[in-house]
Formats: structure tokens, C-alpha cells, sequence
């Protein structure tokens, strides 16, 4: 018997015996290669922790497992044996004040009964109260048999304190040691809003000897570090040796956010004259010399600390996400990855990509951090495979969620931006647009292909589809262009970097100095103006468009192009753009009718 912490019997003796090196190893050795003893609580507090700087925030007697079981020597308890699976207390990780539970394996495997369970959700509301960085350090079997019901609700208890610390704003942190499973892995110690795997732990939650009760070939299996990164589960898999720097980097961004200071940063204003536009533009944005997402990051950022996956089991390449110091300001990034593949710059985002964005920006949202965006995608990735993985709910969640932020956003579309798969991460504060990006409803080929059926025919479609820069401003769907070096970024990446950099930290200034209120009341703003603002530019759009139709013949389909061009003949667009309900219907009806709208002059009134 152990007091209040639960029962044990003889067996925990011959489990972890304290001396029996040997022993320990091999059966570490049984669950598969390359695994070494687990570190004691105290050795991985020297490992990631400022020397000298651990406070324990439970003070009780170190006490042996074997004495406890009356194996102990006659001289009495050993100095340095703890009396419980976890150790919980203060310190310091780069200079940083952190509050840490960190696993003991020694003791009954660091399975979690009720002792430690109150430890642990103490730790996590000690964290709380203090506003301070909470690191947990989790190497355990899981809940404790021997406890029973007791030790399965201490999953809930320490999972519901790590959501009233992420309610709070306050950053965590999980290093998944060797081995993590069970009811540790599958309550606080997932929780995290980074999460990082010792190189080569076991990790997941069913361990090596519950999966070798079953019967079935390949059961006893179980997840490494590695499967869990693949799957996008963590974030990193690191050395040991790399820990202490890696949580120092993270926190470095996590805990020093900067203040707004618009004296710093000087609006530039480009004129809108003499920039190209039509397939000129689309032709600089596709160039495949053009820096794109990740080469941004890296120019920009003074650090960056990757984040992986969806947390759902996958991680899609195609979006790039992470934490990051941009412009003096700790960011939340997510970057669509414009990396060329076979068969061409094939860069588009999955279902999962869109998921990995959501878990983003509800991270921001989480920890208060502004949320940037570089958007640089001919559409979302829409195969057979991914719609059927939910792609268009997750644009959805993605447009639904990011309109609805309690934070700065500031989205830069930086090469192309096609449709919904660009707009899913464009719905932001501040829209940047470099100077020979495009962004359209859709590419120019698909365009063509609707009022041509002819792809080839894209390069007429493009001027008359509004995709530049200067048009897009002049529509109100963006707030500013950023200039580039004279050619376009391809000639000089570095000096396109240099050119974004200042309107990047202008637009955060801008945003971040907004209250909550006044950024979601102008996001509403922006979205019911767009149509409002472009009564003189959308008619000479639609007549654009019209004699793009006129030439095709007018043989456009009904689902297809048919009702593009019956708006595009239409002057009194700008009323349908507008939402008048009656018109809209009327339009339809007319529209289903393949009839033309009547020409006018003048803007168009519903009778």
C-alpha cells in the first residue's frame, strides 16, 4: 500500500528494479530497436532546464520503492528515490519561467493514479493562475490497474485543466518521451499546442503489451516517433541533445509578442498606372524563377519553428505552418507551399492541408498571436480522393473560422491565387498583393474553357477577368499592392523580400492596433462592400466578358457558362453584385428561360 497515491504489490519490484541495469534494458529491447532505459524525472530536468533552476512545487520525502515494500536497506529510504511517477515544479528554459510536470518512469512505469493526477491538474492551474508556460515531460505505461476507476478519471481531470489553460491564452508544450502510451498519451499529454517526440520513443496510445494480448499477426505493433510525425500527430522528433533548444526557440516566440508602433513603418503607396495586367501578369505569377511561400518565410522571419499536421493523422506538404518572429512580431503562419512537382507546379492544398490551416488559426486564436497567411495556389486539390476527405467543408471551416478570429490577419498573396482554395486563407484584416500576383475567381484557363471551350484561348480571357493587381484594389479585395523589383520577384528574390518586409509590418501595426470590435465589424465591411465599390468597374468587366461570349458564339451551356454570360451582357450588374434579392430572382428566372436581361443605359430597377 502506498497511501492515498494507490496500492501496489510485489510485482512492481520485479517490473522496474532500481540496480538491475541489464534487466531494464532488456526489456526495454522487447518492444523494438534501438530503445535505452527511460530517463529519470531529474535527468530530464537537467537535460531541458536552466541549471539550478528547478523549484518543486510539491515538497515531500523522497522515499525508495523498495523500503515502501519493506525491501529496503537497513540504513532507510534512498536519498534520491521519488514518491510519486511525476515531478512538478518551476523553472527556467532559456530564461524563460515555465511550470513543468515531467514523468517518472521508475516508479510503477509513470502510470497516472490519483496523486498524480492531482499534480499534474495542480501544475497545469498553478501555470494558469501565473500566466506562464506549461511543459510537460510524459514518459508512462498510462493510467494505473492498480488504482482502477480512480486512475481512468484522472484522464479527464488533467485533460479538462490543459483546456482551461489553452481558455486562458497560456502556451503548452509536450515532449513525448520514451515511452508515452495509454491513458498519459490519450489525455494531457496530447493537448499541447506544439507537441514534440524523443527520437525513437514509443508512443500511441494502446502499448506493446496490451496490443500482445490479441491474436491477431501484426497487433503487437506500436507507433514510434517517427510514425507519429509522418502522420502529422507531432510537430518534431528530436535528439535529446536538441531538446533544451528547441522549447528555448519556441518560447522565445510564444512569451514576447511586440507592441504595435505605427511610427515605424511608413505606408508606400503604388500607383496603379503603368502596371502590367491580362497575361502578362499571369505569366510573372506562374514564373517558376518567383520566390514563393517558404522562401518568404525564411527572409522575413528572424525564427521559425515548423508545426505539422492536422492532428486527424495526416500532414499535407502543400501547407506550410508554424510558429515565427516576422517584423519585431510573434506570428502564427500558414503558407500555402508552392514546391514544384512532377508534371509541373503542382502546389495545390488537400482537405488536410485546409484542416492543418484551421488548427492554425485556432492556435493564434488560442495564444493571441496575430495569424499571417502567403497564399500562392492555382485552387485547392480537388481529386477524387480528397473530396471524398471532406475538401469542400474544410474550405469552408477554414473561410467560417478565420472571419470569425479575435485577432490581427494579414494575408500577402504572393503568386497566384486562384479561387476558393485561395480565398479559404484570405479573409484576413489587411490583403497585401505584390504587384505581379493574380487572384481570380478562377484560372484564366478555366475561364476559357467555359466561354471558349478552348483552354488554349486563356491569354484573351485573362485582361477581361480582372486577375491583376490594380484591378483587384480598384474592386476593394485588397487593401494595398507591394511594389517588386523592376522585371518582377523572379529577377531579384532578395530584393522582393526587402520590398515586402516593411508592408508586412505596416499591415500588422495597422491591425494589431484595432480593438477586437472594430477588426470584426470591418471584415463584415469589407465583405458587403467589395460589390458596392466596383459599380464603374464591373460593368466594363461584364461587357469585357460579353464579347468574349459573342465570339464563342453564344453557345455557352446552361450549368456552365450560360449564366456568366447572361450577367456579363447585363450593364446593371452591379445590382446583382449588390444582393438585390428581386433582381437576383429575376435574373434566374430569365436566365433559366435563356433569355437575355434587357440592355439599359442606366442602372437597371426590379419591377
Amino acid at each position: 500500500m502506498i497511501g492515498a497515491r494507490g496500492t501496489c504489490d510485489v510485482r512492481l519490484a520485479t517490473l522496474f528494479p532500481r540496480g538491475n541495469r541489464k534487466k531494464h534494458e532488456d526489456e526495454a529491447a522487447e518492444v523494438g530497436p534501438q530503445r535505452r532505459p527511460a530517463l529519470t524525472a531529474h535527468e530530464w530536468s537537467a537535460l531541458v532546464l536552466d541549471e539550478w533552476s528547478l523549484r518543486p512545487l510539491h515538497e515531500g520525502p523522497w522515499r525508495s520503492v523498495s523500503s515502501l515494500l519493506g525491501r529496503g536497506s537497513s540504513a532507510g529510504p534512498e536519498a534520491d528515490a521519488p514518491d510519486e511517477s511525476v515531478l512538478t515544479g518551476r523553472g527556467l528554459i532559456g530564461g524563460h519561467p515555465v511550470v513543468v510536470a515531467i514523468s517518472e518512469f521508475s516508479y510503477m512505469g509513470g502510470s497516472m493514479g490519483l496523486e498524480a493526477g492531482d499534480r499534474i491538474a495542480e501544475a497545469l492551474e498553478h501555470a494558469r493562475r501565473e500566466r506562464t508556460p506549461f511543459v510537460a515531460i510524459t514518459c508512462s505505461g498510462g493510467a494505473r490497474i492498480q488504482e482502477g476507476m480512480v486512475a481512468l478519471v484522472q484522464m479527464a481531470k488533467t485533460a479538462a485543466a490543459a483546456e482551461r489553460l489553452h481558455e486562458a491564452g497560456i502556451p503548452m508544450i509536450s515532449v513525448l518521451a520514451h515511452p508515452t502510451t495509454g491513458g498519459v498519451f490519450a489525455s494531457y499529454a496530447t493537448q499541447a499546442d506544439i507537441i514534440v517526440a524523443e527520437q525513437g520513443a514509443l508512443a500511441g496510445f494502446a502499448g506493446p503489451r496490451v496490443r500482445a494480448v490479441r491474436s491477431v499477426p501484426g497487433a503487437d505493433e506500436t507507433l514510434s516517433a517517427d510514425d507519429l510525425r509522418d502522420s502529422g500527430l507531432v510537430d518534431a522528433v528530436l535528439e535529446l541533445e536538441d531538446m533544451r533548444a528547441y522549447l528555448s526557440r519556441a518560447l522565445d516566440i510564444l512569451v514576447s509578442p511586440a507592441a504595435p508602433d505605427l511610427s515605424k513603418t511608413q505606408r508606400e503607396e503604388v500607383s496603379i498606372d503603368g502596371l502590367e495586367k491580362g497575361w502578362a501578369v499571369v505569366e510573372h505569377a506562374r514564373h517558376p524563377g518567383r520566390p514563393r511561400a517558404l522562401r518568404y518565410i525564411a527572409g522575413l522571419s528572424s525564427d521559425f519553428v515548423p508545426l505539422l499536421g492536422d492532428r486527424g493523422g495526416i500532414d499535407d506538404p502543400a501547407l506550410v505552418g508554424g510558429i515565427a518572429r516576422l517584423g519585431g512580431h510573434s506570428v502564427v503562419v500558414a503558407a500555402q507551399a508552392a514546391a514544384p512537382a512532377t508534371g509541373g507546379l503542382e502546389r495545390r492544398v488537400g482537405a488536410a492541408g485546409y484542416r492543418k490551416a484551421e488548427r492554425l488559426m485556432l492556435l493564434a486564436q488560442r495564444l493571441r498571436l496575430p495569424l499571417v497567411t502567403f497564399v500562392d495556389t492555382p485552387g485547392a486539390n480537388d481529386s477524387i480522393e480528397n473530396e471524398a476527405h471532406g475538401l469542400g467543408a474544410a474550405i469552408s471551416d477554414c473561410l467560417a473560422t478565420m472571419s470569425s478570429l479575435g485577432i490581427p490577419t494579414v494575408a500577402v498573396v504572393i503568386g497566384e491565387g486562384g479561387s476558393g482554395g485561395a480565398l479559404a486563407l484570405t479573409m484576413a484584416d489587411r490583403v497585401l498583393m505584390q504587384q505581379n500576383a493574380m487572384y481570380a475567381v478562377t484560372s484564366p484557363e478555366g475561364a476559357a474553357a467555359i466561354l471558349y471551350r478552348d483552354r488554349s484561348r486563356a491569354a484573351e480571357t485573362a485582361e477581361a477577368m480582372g486577375v491583376a493587381a490594380s484591378d483587384l484594389l480598384a474592386l476593394g479585395a485588397i487593401d494595398a499592392i507591394v511594389p517588386e523589383p523592376e522585371g518582377g520577384a523572379h529577377r531579384d528574390p532578395e530584393a522582393a523580400i526587402r520590398l515586402l518586409e516593411p508592408a508586412l509590418a505596416r499591415a500588422l501595426d495597422e491591425a494589431a492596433a484595432q480593438t477586437n470590435d472594430q477588426r470584426m465589424r470591418a471584415r463584415i465591411k469589407r465583405l458587403r462592400r467589395i460589390g458596392r465599390l466596383s459599380r464603374r468597374l464591373l460593368p466594363r468587366t461584364a461587357h469585357a466578358l460579353a464579347a468574349v461570349a459573342r465570339k464563342a458564339g453564344g453557345l455557352l451551356h446552361p450549368l456552365g457558362g450560360g449564366a456568366l454570360a447572361m450577367r456579363a451582357r447585363a450593364p446593371h450588374i452591379s445590382n446583382l453584385a449588390r444582393g438585390d434579392g428581386a433582381l437576383w430572382r429575376r435574373g434566374r428566372r430569365l436566365v433559366s428561360r435563356r433569355r437575355a436581361l434587357p440592355r439599359g443605359g442606366g442602372e437597371h430597377q426590379p419591377g
